[in-house]
């Protein structure tokens, strides 16, 4: 039975060691942070992103500017042709060319100083998003870098779980049927530990001091009848 208890030390050993492991996986240094870097990166790519919903507004504007300036343009450059082949036409006709071709100018003047005002007010958004793009690029490699360290890390503790899990596997199934399912309660119930060492007077599971007739009992038991910490439960194998 002493052998058999061993055993059973040595699955909960792997249990531990596997729980540690998967600990150690969901929580890497490096997630911390990666999660930081792309925090920082959330916040500063929904500013580009305001910054170029100011910017498509501006550059719709501008565009509708050309447009109507391409069609004042136009309209003022036919109606001048039409001025100066004028022959034959009345004095009020002329008046009338002439009268239009200066509001298509002044038009156009006007659209000119908007389509400026709206280029003015392009300049700092584009440098705003220059200047933005300018504190992305490092931490978008820094994350690329931590993305890569926290895979490589996931991956060997995976590694190294697989192969503890095939371990404890194994040496769990050499247990007897009764006492392999007596630790699984127990550890199920017990967060992860179901057996543990008795060290001196104390129980190596919830840590408190047994008695010491408790402790001579447990140390003169035959040696095939398993004990229990009388404080927390969990199966007691002297040391």
């Amino acid at each position: 039975m002493t052998d058999t208890l061993t055993l059973l030390l040595a699955v909960q050993d792997l249990d531990t060691s596997i729980t540690q492991m998967q600990h150690r996986r969901d929580a890497l240094p490096e997630t911390t942070g990666l999660a930081a870097v792309e925090s920082e990166l959330a916040g500063l790519r929904a500013e580009r992103a305001d910054a170029e919903a100011r910017r498509a507004t501006l550059a719709t504007t501008q565009s509708d500017l050309e447009v109507q300036i391409g069609a004042v343009t136009e309209r003022r450059d036919h109606v001048e042709k039409r001025l100066y082949a004028a022959t034959g036409s009345s004095g009020r006709d002329l008046q009338a060319m002439n009268q239009e071709v200066k509001h298509l100018t002044e038009r156009r003047a006007d659209l000119e100083e908007q389509e400026l005002v709206v280029m003015l007010e392009l300049d700092p958004i584009d440098a705003e998003l220059a200047g933005l793009q300018e504190r992305m690029d490092p931490l978008e490699g820094r994350a690329k870098e931590l993305r890569g360290q926290v895979e490589h890390e996931r991956l060997e503790i995976e590694a190294a779980i697989a192969s503890a899990v095939a371990t404890r596997t194994a040496e769990a199934d050499q247990l007897p049927d009764a006492l392999a399912t007596r630790y699984e309660t127990l550890r199920t119930h017990l967060k992860g530990t179901g057996a543990a060492r008795l060290i001196k007077n104390h129980c190596d599971g919830c840590h408190l001091e047994l008695s010491s007739g408790e402790v001579e009992r447990i140390r003169a038991l035959p040696a095939g009848e398993v004990a229990t910490c009388e404080q927390c439960g969990r199966i007691l194998v002297p040391s």
